[in-house]
């Protein structure tokens, strides 16, 4: 791939991603042209709060941007809100807007994100953008009665802020637990007792069928009544506009280890799929604390870096009273062992095993200071062997 630094860098998604790039490619010393595309009217802002403070109405909507009006002139961006990518021409280097413009670029940077998966019938709200927010905040509250499709984080969370407000909420999971797939069916049960203990009617095994005026019919066509629906049910990357342009496209942008997609073109954020060579896997993280650091690594790696993009993936949920994290990659796991505290007590470490090599930790309730060691544990890809027994059983 060239290594000539490029002059005109352009930069599609205007979320943390997008911005982090675009920051990156400043401090680095780039002097060319940045040009920052969003189909968003707004300048960058954060999206985890959105189910958390602003949905509770602990924040104002004025806390969201992630940077000052003089913070974004400073980086002296050709700024495009409010337009989305529409095509990408690669043999010109051009990217089509929707408003007909054309933008030409000697680097490439896609963040394009994820849109919400919705359901079919009646409309329904989703939760992605600040504008969603602001309109499921107004249909919470004592007397309203909300259905949650989906128990994963985003579902949960909003679960948790709006049983918090009064509003009664029945939550619709088609697994056995929450997120089982990702955390394992004991921790999962874990995350389904504290629905359970506050008030929120937590159905799993249960598939919505559609959206009806009065709520949700299920696929045994009975129907879950409610005032307001809101669909969680995972997110499809903001790939459709790369069609025709010869780019690999497999439930995200596929890049390799340097985020790279094609010469002079590379992927960050929620829609990359790249392969990290820390774990020796393709991945798609959908992280804030992710995408923000593959932004930058994709903007060193425009400018001539290569260097691999090989993270301990982050994250983190605010649920009721508990707060979750977690390092590494959890999914498709072989083993789960309590190495500190206690399930019951809603207080551990739980630690993952891939074939004989600790892959994720994940902690509930446990100072970050407790959780540091696992992380660097994960990314030097400790053997499962070398951990310390259970610290009691699990069960």
């Amino acid at each position: 791939m060239s290594t000539a630094a490029p002059d005109r860098v352009v930069i599609v998604g205007a979320s943390a991603a997008g911005l982090a790039a675009a920051e990156t490619l400043r401090r680095s010393g780039h002097t060319g042209t940045i040009t920052l595309i969003g189909d968003e009217s707004a300048a960058p802002y954060d999206r985890p709060p959105l189910s958390k403070e602003i949905l509770s109405g602990a924040w104002p909507s004025d806390r969201l941007p992630l940077r000052s009006d003089a913070d974004l002139d400073a980086l002296d961006l050709d700024a495009r809100y409010g337009y989305a990518a529409t095509r990408l021409d690669v043999a010109t280097r051009t990217v089509l807007l929707s408003n007909g413009t054309k933008v030409t670029y000697d680097g490439l940077i896609i963040a394009t994100g994820v849109r919400p998966k919705n359901l079919p019938g009646a409309p329904a709200h989703v939760l992605r953008t600040a504008s969603d927010a602001l309109a499921l905040k107004e249909r919470l509250g004592p007397g309203r009665r909300l259905v949650v499709v989906g128990a994963g984080f985003l579902g949960a969370e909003a679960a948790s802020v709006a049983a918090g407000l009064g509003t009664q909420v029945t939550l619709l999971e088609p697994a056995r637990v929450p997120l089982a797939h990702a955390v394992g069916d004991e921790v999962g049960s874990i995350l389904a007792q504290a629905h359970h203990d506050h008030g929120v009617e937590l159905r799993t095994g249960t598939s919505v069928s559609e959206v009806v005026p009065e709520g949700v019919r299920l696929e045994n066509d009975s129907v879950v009544e409610a005032d307001t629906v809101l669909v969680a049910i995972g997110s499809r990357p903001n790939t459709e506009w790369l069609e025709g342009s010869g780019l690999s496209v497999d439930d995200g942008l596929v890049c390799d280890e340097f985020s790279a997609a094609a010469s002079g073109i590379y992927g960050a954020g929620d829609v990359a799929r790249w392969h990290n060579p820390l774990f020796g896997t393709s991945m798609r993280v959908e992280h804030r604390t992710n995408a923000a650091e593959q932004g930058m690594a994709a903007a060193r790696n425009v400018l001539g870096a290569r260097r691999p993009f090989a993270p301990v993936p982050y994250f983190w949920s605010d649920q009721y009273d508990m707060k979750v994290r977690a390092y590494g990659y959890l999914r498709g796991h072989d083993e789960l062992r309590i190495v500190e505290g206690s399930l019951q007590e809603r207080t551990f470490i739980a630690a993952y095993r891939t074939d004989d090599r600790l892959t994720g930790v994940l902690s509930m309730n446990m100072p970050p200071r407790r959780l540091r060691p696992w992380q660097q544990a994960v990314s030097t890809r400790t053997a499962w062997d070398s951990l310390p027994a259970p610290s009691r059983p699990i069960g």
